[in-house]
């Protein structure tokens, strides 16, 4: 199995569409007080949008002609100030490999991928934001290296 990972481009969206209904199901199913049952969870229009903008880039993961994963990124800068310190970050908004291929080395090499490239966009850090009721992508992320930074918690009210 020879994976491949590129650039994706506006004629993915279509082979694009069933995984972003994985991620978004997911998210529905942990929590449907946040995230809308969509069978259209990312617009065609806003896909196109994010392939456009210079700051953000999707990469695509590719079995042959087929794609099994994708990773949607955004660059963003955290200006100094009295406070903070400048930095520049390569946020993951999204990551997914198809369910039927997972546990074969693929997000794997996907986040190796999106590490590389941070790397040649001298960004100090790439970050991502996964849910505590996800313990197998928390599980992945630590296996290759990540550790947690921060943590958000809430109280619902109602």
């Amino acid at each position: 199995m020879v994976v491949s990972i590129r650039n994706a481009n506006k004629s993915d969206y279509d082979s694009l569409l069933p995984l972003f209904r994985q991620v978004h199901e997911l998210h529905v199913f942990e929590r449907p007080d946040l995230y809308k049952e969509n069978s259209i969870p990312v617009a065609q229009e806003f896909f196109e949008n994010q392939i456009d903008n210079v700051k953000q880039h999707i990469f695509v993961a590719t079995i042959g002609i087929e794609i099994v994963g994708f990773c949607v990124m955004k660059e963003e800068e955290v200006i100094e100030n009295s406070f903070v310190n400048a930095r520049k970050i390569l946020y993951i908004n999204s990551l997914c490999v198809n369910e039927t291929q997972r546990k074969k080395g693929i997000g794997k090499r996907l986040l190796q991928y999106v590490f590389d490239f941070g790397r040649s966009l001298k960004v100090d850090s790439v970050e991502l934001g996964v849910s505590e009721k996800n313990p197998s992508a928390i599980e992945f992320y630590g296996s290759i290296g990540m550790t947690t930074k921060s943590r958000k918690m809430e109280i619902i009210l109602n």
